[in-house]
């Protein structure tokens, strides 16, 4: 299994070297189009919520990207410093009380794009794995 690995400090410039990490992973692996848009969307929406949610836009709490690629599947794990959340009781976006509500969506969209999603350490990680 081949790996990488980025760490970044929680400051929301940063998506664009996740960005930039996505990006070598495509060239690096080969990835298709279709997987690479559904990754690009899913893990800087996932970084993103770790940098806000997760660190609350502490500088000093990092996050921490680690890609994992086999022949049937790439995988990123995103990991913040924060004290996690109840990933099991989520409101639905597409309600209609919810539906202009401005945030609320990106677990969805995760969990929309990836074809699995993966939450541990009390929900201050989560795994998403997209088939090859």
């Amino acid at each position: 299994m081949k790996s990488l690995h980025l760490k970044i400090p929680s400051l929301a410039e940063n998506i664009r070297v996740v960005e930039s990490f996505i990006d070598n992973a495509r060239e690096t692996y080969k990835l298709n189009d279709d997987v690479y848009g559904n990754i690009m969307v899913a893990v800087t929406e996932s970084v993103n919520n770790a940098i806000i949610h997760g660190n609350g836009l502490e500088q000093s709490k990092l996050v921490r990207i680690d890609l994992k690629k086999d022949s049937k599947k790439i995988a990123f794990v995103v990991t913040d410093d924060g004290p996690g959340f109840d990933y099991t009781n989520l409101p639905d976006p597409t309600a209609p009380e919810n539906i202009l509500k401005l945030g609320g969506r990106g677990i969805f969209l995760m969990r929309q794009l990836a074809d699995l999603v993966i939450f541990s350490g009390e929900g201050s990680a989560v795994e998403l794995q997209f088939k090859l």
